[in-house]
């Protein structure tokens, strides 16, 4: 507890400190004159403007000319009109213009036969510079957006002022909103060369563990990719294709109540649409000897946008661990001390091809294939010492050598869809949007156990082995629509529909080999099972704001069911649930000074799975021996979640938050003790309804750009959480208060060069309940539930430092260590009435990496443009200027 208060202190001083200073030092070298020490120069040209031009009762004018002018003159900085570009309307009168600055006043002038000019003024402002106190068109934060829709324009005999648009900039390395956090991984130089783990472990509230298992708050998180459910994990996504991830610890009833209230984790992939021809390539080697690369490539011609990514990731990670168990059976103790080395050699391959097809200015078509192929050989050494103590017998010691070689091979397919379409009334729009995922699994597993004689290495006695195979093929189908219609300024509604359906199918056999190798079928390791799935919901949601207080008030309706088949021994099993309703309050005030507060409340379920349910005794796997409970029923969860935020100068946040959840019918693993089909007694994991569970802590977040050239952000939790299990005859864990702290520091420093330090610390923690681990796995060590266990304390250090150069600095080489102090040890202690057991382990510690990428830019493509008359075409704006 010393250690927490003391890191607590430092963090409000070093933040207090650090929003005092203003930025103006800037870095070594910098230019005075360069206000808060940033950069001089001409404005980025990341804009976009679009609209359509009318006449007096609404019917479009073709060929109206539209010419773009700055007000400003780029040369002398005076105000004067200059022209930057223009174009003609198309025959339904719509225009649009692309890669605009940010920083300066712009004009659009529009021209037609027998209507009066009008001018249309507009301004790119940074996002920063609209926040006013006590304004508020959205009060729960508004995504970034580089698009104006100037909407329909009519020329008229009177000439009409118009009033100004703005556009935002673009999103920082970090943005905090009070429903979620948005963090941009392109500033993130330690996960080069990575997957999605390397990322997770620098995002905020997030926590990794040693196997890449998501905890947010203390829970398992659900993980989409672009808005949508995955079966990926994250070890299966290349860091270098993620754009963004958002964390949602709250979400309101417009997203799924499935998931017990653990929060959403978003993962956005990079899409380019800028126009032109935009790529980047990047290759590496780690300490391990095994390479990556990556390819990314975009092409934005007129109506059509292409996007396309590939990557190959080699793998050999390693670890080490040690088990230290007691396990007590029918007044026999048995000890087991066993030591483990784990190798995976293999690697997997990511593809995305994805294209946008803009029908209009007011219409998107999207669609996307995604293909993952990955190839694993996991081998696993274990040096095992038994003792067994009998009542009333002399102990017996064994020793054996057991090696564990397993081939495993997945493919993934993947398959999104889309569409939108905005209406004239500004922010009314229209989606669409479907998935399909299609997963194909094997896995072959050979234990080999020598038994010696005598001492570890001496002669053996026998040997057994035992093969177990399987398949698996899950697929997931979404269809969802949402509908958005403003009904006033601070006013609007959202409505939607939505169908997930997931198909399940998995057959694994055990068999015991001979020593010719011939095989026999052990009956009590079959398991053959098919199931579906089905989710069908319907929300709304209704926001509004009077003044500078804001409020929504959503709706969630949920209903589902599930079918199941155990194929070896032909029982059927079904289940329905009747619609439950989830509702969702969120208030937010506004305060002076760029102060919020806001506060949330929510309803989650989680619904128990086909094989918690089945009663079926699964024998494959003998140190894991499982058994379903058609007893359990839906846990159900209530959020509460207290926020303030405060926004200082140069962007500089902190945002401090409290929450409350508390579950009934928690769903959590139990341990009981049985006898198998020959007379052996064995543990049984099985599923119980725990009484309640409750969870109540507090997170404070915060991002400081200290100086030009040096960036810090910081998240700490603090939490408490408890199981009462006294309804399953045995006592209940002692509450548990833990914390965890996630420090991040950028520094920039002269030769084009930046440093990132990455710091964890986890206390004391409770074991996370049900993990969703999408994968096979081989037996022994299983987690127990956190009734039953703890985590150890651990920390670590990640360093990485990254080299930029050539024109624009085009291209980077990055230099990454991982656990630079070995410090990153799993340690779990877990116990029931049977057993006790001790279990560490610490993998890739000291892991180097070295990556080189190039990225290339907007081209002249002229050859591939399409001609026209009229020189038509979404996005060529500049068209008619170049005849």
């Amino acid at each position: 507890m010393r250690k927490l208060v003391a890191f607590l202190i430092f963090s409000f001083l070093f933040a207090n400190l650090s929003q005092a200073q203003q930025p103006g030092g800037g870095a070594p070298g910098a230019k005075p004159g360069a206000p808060g020490g940033r950069p001089s120069g001409p404005p980025p040209a990341i804009g976009r403007a679009f609209g359509k031009v009318t006449d007096s009762t609404g019917q479009p004018i073709a060929a109206t000319a539209v010419v773009l002018k700055s007000t400003v003159d780029p040369t002398t900085k005076k105000k004067k009109l200059v022209l930057i570009k223009g174009m003609d309307t198309k025959a339904n009168g719509e225009f649009n213009f692309e890669d605009l600055p940010i920083v300066q006043p712009l004009v659009v002038r529009l021209s037609a036969t027998g209507y009066k000019s009008q001018d249309v003024s507009f301004t790119i402002i940074p996002a920063a510079a609209q926040t006013t106190p006590g304004q508020s068109s959205n009060p729960f934060g508004a995504m970034p957006s580089f698009e104006k829709d100037l909407g329909s324009l009519k020329l008229q005999t009177d000439v009409a002022q118009l009033a100004a648009a703005t556009v935002t900039a673009k999103t920082p390395p970090m943005k905090l909103e009070l429903d979620k956090k948005v963090f941009n991984v392109s500033q993130n130089i330690v996960s080069a060369g990575g997957t999605g783990v390397d990322v997770m472990r620098n995002v905020p509230s997030v926590n990794v563990d040693i196997d890449g298992n998501l905890t947010l708050r203390g829970a398992t998180p659900t993980i989409f990719i672009d808005g949508r459910p995955t079966t990926l994990t994250l070890d299966e996504i290349p860091a270098d294709a993620i754009e963004s991830v958002e964390v949602m610890t709250n979400p309101s009833a417009k997203y799924d109540a499935s998931g017990g209230g653990a929060g959403i984790v978003n993962i956005v992939l990079k899409k380019n649409r800028k126009q032109g021809y935009n790529g980047s390539i990047s290759a590496g080697m780690d300490s391990h000897g095994q390479p990556n690369a990556l390819v990314g490539l975009s092409l934005r011609q007129n109506k059509v946008n292409f996007t396309l990514n590939g990557m190959y990731n080699g793998m050999n990670p390693k670890t080490i661990g040690s088990t230290d168990r007691y396990t007590i059976l029918h007044d026999t103790t048995t000890h087991l001390l066993q030591s483990d080395l784990q190798r995976t050699h293999g690697h997997f391959m990511f593809g995305q091809f994805g294209m946008d097809w803009f029908v209009s200015n007011k219409t998107t078509l999207s669609a996307s294939y995604l293909r993952v192929d990955g190839s694993f050989k996991p081998t696993d050494a274990s040096n095992i010492r038994t003792v067994i103590l009998p009542p009333g017998s002399d102990s017996s010691v064994i020793y054996s050598l057991r090696s564990a070689n397993n081939d495993r091979v997945f493919h993934v397919n993947g398959v999104q869809t889309g569409m939108k379409h905005t209406f004239d009334k500004k922010g009314e729009e229209w989606t669409i949007d479907g998935s399909f995922f299609d997963v194909n699994s094997s896995l072959s597993s050979l234990y080999t156990t020598d038994y010696y004689a005598g001492q570890p290495g001496g002669s053996i006695a026998y040997t057994t082995r035992q093969l177990q195979t399987g398949t698996a093929a899950p697929r997931f189908y979404t269809i969802q629509t949402d509908f958005v219609d403003p009904l006033g300024e601070k006013t609007k509604i959202e409505a939607g529909l939505r169908t997930s359906i997931q198909k399940l199918a998995n057959d694994n056999n055990t068999f015991t080999l001979d020593d010719k190798g011939d095989r026999t079928l052990n009956t009590l390791g079959i398991s053959d099972y098919t199931s579906t799935s089905d989710v069908y919901a319907a929300y709304v949601n209704f926001t509004s704001a009077i003044g500078s207080f804001g409020y929504a008030l959503g709706l969630r309706g949920e209903s589902s069911r599930y079918t199941g088949d155990l194929l070896n021994t032909g029982q059927h099993f079904h289940n329905s649930y009747p619609t439950a309703l989830f509702p969702s309050v969120f208030l937010s005030q506004k305060l002076k000074h760029n102060q919020e507060l806001q506060l949330s409340v929510t309803r989650k379920i989680n619904r128990p799975g086909f094989f918690q349910l089945i009663p079926f005794t699964d024998y494959s796997d003998t140190l894991n021996i499982t058994r379903g409970n058609p007893n359990l029923v839906p846990e159900f969860t209530y959020n509460t979640e207290f926020s303030y935020m405060k926004t200082f100068p140069h962007n500089n946040t902190l945002l401090i938050s409290a929450y409350y959840k508390n579950t009934t019918n928690l769903i959590t693993r139990y341990q009981d003790s049985g006898v198998n089909p020959i007379g052996q007694p064995v543990l049984i994991n099985t599923y119980e309804n725990a009484n309640s569970a409750y969870t109540v802590g507090g997170e404070i977040t915060s991002t400081d750009n200290i100086t030009r050239w040096w960036d810090i952000s910081l998240n700490v939790n603090v939490y408490n959480s408890h199981i009462n299990t006294e309804n399953l005859q045995q006592a209940s864990q002692a509450a548990l208060w833990s914390w965890f702290g996630k420090f991040n520091s950028n520094f920039k420093i002269p030769g084009n060069f930046t440093v990132q330090l990455t710091a964890i610390y986890q206390s004391k923690t409770n074991l996370p309940v049900n993990l969703n681990n999408n994968q096979f796995g081989p037996p022994g060590n299983v987690q127990q539930s956190s009734a039953q266990g703890y985590i150890k304390p651990y920390y670590g250090f990640d360093l990485a430092v990254k080299y930029s150069f050539l024109k624009q600095n085009a291209a980077s080489i990055t230099a990454t260590m991982t656990d630079i102090f070995r410090n990153r040890w799993s340690d779990q202690y877990s116990s029931s009435p049977f057993f006790s057991q001790e279990y560490d382990r610490l993998k890739d510690p000291q892991l180097f990496r070295v990556v080189f990428a190039y990225r290339f830019g907007k081209m002249d493509l002229n050859l591939f443009k399409r001609k026209s008359m009229n020189g038509q075409g979404m996005g060529d704006a500049g068209s008619s200027m170049q005849q």
